[in-house]
């Protein structure tokens, strides 16, 4: 079980651009290219390092994906990153029918997700990419919580995986309270608070809130599991079903709209195997808007104040 302990504010991206190093040290097939915003997604520190294995295309996202491709075909693992509304949205018939129906080890940065992106707003903030990536076959999904928990992310799309993987991440520093040690072992949940009067299941910046409202509950006397989805393709399906069963209700939270998202995914496996009462935290079909981070966090609903709500919401509905 994970403490509350946040030690220190981080952005994601740092995590992602510190694990991309990592990973070219160690793999000398790993190759980079970037879209003409290299530092803003945390790849200078790997373009520094490794000039010769990376190369910028300038702002032609689809053409990236194409090169990409050639390039896994050619035996190197390249990672293509921007910020997510492009390398998501933008590129989806290139992702789909170059990566994913190829198969290739071709491994996305989809930065700058979620509200929490702050100022720059609804154009760039991306809060459908999950629900667009996990729909392609052959695609893994990943949404780490903090920027630790980002590096480990990056090292795992290297080593665990042989097809594409998107891996969607902030710019905002958050809180960062997980530790190399808990590992990162694709397509398995992470247990960080134990609780079987309901389970809150949450993935990227929500991971945090879900667990400040955990402990706000425990205060009461509720006791709530929180599950970390750092994968939400392919989906631990093994512990969400024993979640419904042991728990008997569910509340999901994520940087995301709910349509599509996480949220989508939970119910997908919960209403085949085990029916519980749900509630979703989350974007409810609108777009974002510009502001500081935390205020349309509060704005969109996005905290552990309302993570406790859709909590209270769920138990009472199991009471019935």
């Amino acid at each position: 079980m994970v403490k509350l302990v946040n030690r220190g504010n981080k952005a994601t991206k740092t995590g992602f651009g510190e694990g991309l190093l990592e990973a070219g040290i160690d793999n000398g097939s790993v190759v980079a290219i970037g879209a003409d915003i290299t530092a803003s997604v945390g790849v200078d520190l790997f373009a520094s390092k490794f000039p010769s294995r990376f190369i910028s295309l300038g702002i032609a996202e689809q053409n990236c994906v194409g090169v990409a491709a050639g390039m896994a075909l050619a035996g190197k693992i390249p990672v293509f990153a921007t910020y997510g509304v492009f390398s998501s949205l933008r590129t989806t018939d290139q992702v789909r029918i170059s990566l994913c129906y190829n198969n290739l080890h071709v491994i996305i940065g989809g930065a700058h997700t979620g509200v929490s992106v702050g100022p720059d707003g609804a154009t760039h903030q991306a809060l459908e990419d999950i629900a667009i990536m996990r729909v392609l076959p052959n695609m893994t999904v990943l949404s780490p919580c903090d920027a630790t928990q980002a590096r480990l992310a990056v090292i795992a799309a290297v080593e665990q995986c042989n097809g594409p993987v998107y891996l969607r991440f902030g710019r905002e520093a958050m809180p960062d309270f997980t530790t190399p040690e808990m590992g990162f072992a694709i397509g398995k949940a992470q247990l960080l608070h134990h609780g079987n009067d309901l389970a809150i299941i949450s993935t990227g910046h929500m991971t945090w809130e879900a667990l400040r409202a955990a402990y706000e509950l425990e205060k009461e006397g509720i006791m709530a599991r929180v599950l970390n989805i750092h994968t939400i393709k392919p989906l631990d399906e093994t512990a969400l079903v024993e979640a419904a069963r042991e728990c008997g209700a569910i509340a999901t939270a994520e940087e995301h709209q709910v349509a599509g998202g996480l949220g989508s995914a939970v119910s997908e496996v919960i209403s085949k195997n085990h029916p519980v009462p749900m509630e979703f935290v989350g974007m409810n079909d609108r777009f974002g808007e510009s502001g500081p981070p935390l205020e349309l966090m509060r704005k969109f609903g996005l905290t552990a104040e309302n993570i406790i709500t859709a909590c209270r919401k769920a138990l009472e509905r199991k009471r019935r």
